[in-house]
């Protein structure tokens, strides 16, 4: 079942405990960061403490709830424009809202998570496969229907591997 809308949304209102996501590729090109990303490009910060919008505003509305929302993505160095726009315009308000951002660096190393896709994992009952092109491109996202145990499993390889996001960033230029 592919997912789009309403449906897609309904699932971040309505997991229990968890909601968590695997990000592999180096950019996603969103059309709705477009403006976003040329700003940046030509200057535009924002300062990370000021940040409250409908994505935020949700995240510390779960985090009262006692609901978690995290994600973990896989990067290699030199990182792309697009990771250094992602860290700095959205993950770290996103990681003061509230969301459990990690970063996996493979640089120089092999990738515990070589050939799986990007994924969202809604209490770890629900998988929903996230489909790009190579680009970043977005083509669908569609519900797995299969045993969601090998997810979990890559959640846990993902965790364990990976460093806080406000640790890896720090010394870093984004």
């Amino acid at each position: 079942m592919l997912l789009a809308g309403e449906s897609w949304a309904a699932r971040f209102e309505g997991f229990q405990r968890e909601a968590w996501r695997l990000e592999t590729l180096p950019q996603y090109l969103m059309p709705q960061e477009a403006e976003e990303i040329e700003a940046w490009r030509n200057g535009a910060r924002v300062n990370p403490h000021d940040v409250s919008n409908e994505y935020t505003d949700r995240l510390r509305r779960q985090v009262t709830e006692g609901r978690s929302q995290g994600r973990v993505h896989i990067v290699t160095q030199p990182l792309s424009e697009y990771l250094r726009f992602e860290f700095h315009q959205y993950y770290a308000a996103h990681s003061l809202a509230g969301e459990q951002i990690r970063i996996l660096d493979v640089t120089g190393r092999s990738n515990p998570l070589e050939g799986v896709q990007d994924f969202w994992m809604f209490d770890r009952t629900e998988v929903v496969l996230m489909n790009y092109h190579p680009d970043g491109r977005q083509i669908s996202r569609e519900v797995h229907d299969g045993d969601v145990s090998p997810f979990i499993e890559y959640q846990r390889i993902a965790v364990a591997e990976s460093a806080p996001f406000e640790e890896y960033v720090k010394g870093l230029d984004v």
